[in-house]
């Protein structure tokens, strides 16, 4: 490793390199996990090193020798601070290649432009150039010399938004630039000087002239918004673009100067910035004089310029933030509501707060268990839609008619429609009245349902109900259900497959609580052979008299 900061010295003075006796395996092992395993597919990744994060870039390189030269250029590259210049970390030799500099959390120049939601005005945008001139205007006059490989994607904005220019430095560990007949080469190349893609060995370093070239096309692409070497509507393509300007034939090709955005000076300094002849280009120096006059033109001082860019990235960032908001709260509204729908809301509130659920016994609740008559045969008669079909219209007409009743359905199986009134929430005696309204209902309602396949067949209907103690809980982490467990869960389904089609088979245990009651009508059917219960006398309920008040009668005797 080759560090900024280290206490690892060599003879020379400069850093020291791994393989090092004294250098530790977990300080290897923190660098080396900042590479991906595809090193070879991996341009930069992200990672802690030193207790900070730090961007790593990984150079396809097997090896680097470690000449004056290069120990020259790591000491260059340790010396240079400047605002506007991202800090060098240190170099990683082994087991790949990479350079680690400072992490800037807000992306690169490239990603701010494409990024349509936030909004940049001219005074913002003359200080992302002024930030760009400042860090080349330091680096030219630096043993550095120039960057070589100036682009929007390597300008990147730290934490207080300042722009700063990376990648640059360490010509040594630079790839020559081999040429590849691929788009994504040649897009690579758009920011590049037409005397450097007409060089066959093009210098890893660039030149001065070439990098105000390439800024000319990131002031370009700041200032219109529209990409990378933008022409007007014609799409020529990376590959058609380098073509034409390393041809060089007048009148050169260059990007579109939309007048009607950019103002006569700028369109007239960037018609200088991309001459064709390197030598009328401005440096950097005069570059700083002029950008600084457009930036006062356009936004004030210093101080007032670097409090309109905060606030507004600020703006932005609240507008984006309340959408974002919006549009979270919208999905957690939607997810609670389905959340409600498969379990009580008691119970997915304690639940999301991360209380544990524990399994409940209640004294006394009443049951509800419905099926169709014929359904086994209906469904080999019928196709396997138009079944499903049949039962999410039934159910569906169902659902919309138990949010009347205070009662929780628990669950459907097949042709099953399973009901409970009394729990979650306690309600007295109530659960009985409700069960046997929504009883009343639902048969009702199937009376005059019609099955879109068979229009002129009457749906059967069987219902039982029993009242009874029961414990419930929710059983299960994936996909969790809130289940019912006890006697009066099965006799309720005993009730339910021994009742006549159409009827509502109701328990001795249920009639007593509706008694209570005074309101509903109810026929006695005899004794039934319950399976694993013996003879019940058992009873189906008929209606319930419209001029008796039963709940007012039930509240005067509580």
């Amino acid at each position: 490793m080759i560090e900024h900061e280290n206490g690892l010295g060599s003879q020379s003075g400069f850093p020291a390199t791994i393989p090092n006796p004294s250098f530790s395996k977990q300080r290897k092992a923190s660098v080396a996990s900042l590479i991906s395993e595809r090193a070879e597919h991996t341009i930069t990744t992200v990672g802690m090193f030193k207790g900070k994060l730090v961007t790593a870039k990984i150079l396809n390189r097997r090896k680097v020798e470690l000449t004056k030269k290069f120990l020259m250029e790591l000491k260059h590259m340790r010396d240079v601070t400047q605002d506007h210049l991202t800090r060098f970390e240190g170099a990683c030799l082994e087991p790949t290649i990479c350079v680690l500099t400072e992490y800037c959390p807000k992306g690169s120049l490239k990603d701010i432009l494409q990024n349509e939601e936030i909004h940049l005005d001219w005074m913002f945008k003359f200080s992302l150039m002024n930030d760009i001139v400042k860090g080349m205007s330091f680096l030219h006059s630096s043993p550095i010399h120039s960057h070589g490989n100036l682009k929007s994607s390597n300008c990147v904005v730290d934490s207080r938004f300042v722009l700063k220019i990376t990648d640059y430095g360490l010509s040594t560990l630079r790839t020559m630039s081999k040429y590849e007949d691929s788009d994504n080469f040649y897009e690579k190349k758009l920011w590049t000087a037409p005397e450097l893609l007409r060089s066959p060995i093009p210098p890893p370093e660039g030149s001065q002239r070439g990098d105000v070239y390439s800024f000319a096309i990131i002031v370009h692409e700041i200032a219109l918004r529209k990409g990378t070497f933008y022409v007007g509507g014609i799409h020529f393509g990376g590959r058609g673009i380098i073509t034409k300007v390393r041809n060089g034939y007048y009148p050169y090709f260059r990007p579109l100067l939309d007048h009607s955005v950019l103002s006569e000076d700028l369109c007239l300094l960037l018609q200088r910035c991309w001459s064709e002849d390197p030598s009328e280009r401005p440096d950097f120096n005069q570059l700083k004089d002029i950008i600084k006059k457009f930036n006062k033109e356009n936004g004030g001082n210093l101080v007032e310029n670097l409090l309109h860019r905060m606030e507004q990235y600020a703006n932005n960032l609240e507008g984006l933030v309340e959408e974002r908001t919006a549009a979270y709260l919208e999905e957690k509204r939607k997810a609670d509501e389905l959340l409600y729908q498969m379990l009580p809301v008691s119970v997915v509130d304690k639940l999301k707060r991360g209380v544990p659920v524990a399994a409940e016994a209640f004294e006394s609740v009443t049951i509800f268990f419905s099926d169709i008559v014929g359904f086994t045969s209906m469904s080999a008669t019928s196709s396997p839609m138009q079944v499903i079909d049949m039962l999410n219209d039934l159910y569906t007409l169902f659902d919309a008619i138990i949010e009347n009743f205070d009662v929780y359905k628990v669950e459907t199986i097949g042709d099953a429609y399973m009901l409970v009134s009394g729990l979650p929430v306690r309600n007295g005696i109530r659960h009985a009245a409700e069960i046997a309204r929504t009883s009343l209902a639902l048969l009702k309602a199937v009376k005059n349902f019609k099955m879109r396949h068979r229009p002129g067949e009457q749906l059967k209907l069987r219902i039982g109900i029993h009242s009874g103690s029961c414990c419930a809980g929710v059983v299960g982490l994936k996909m969790p259900r809130y289940c019912l467990f006890g006697d009066t869960v099965n006799t309720a389904s005993r009730m339910e497959s021994n009742a006549l089609p159409l009827t509502i088979h109701t328990s001795p245990s249920t009639k007593e609580l509706l008694d209570k009651f005074g309101s509903f009508l109810t026929q006695p059917r005899g004794e039934v052979e319950m399976k694993g219960k013996g003879k019940m006398n058992t009873y189906f309920l008929i209606g319930e008299n419209p001029l008796i008040d039963g709940d007012s009668l039930i509240d005067h005797i509580c």
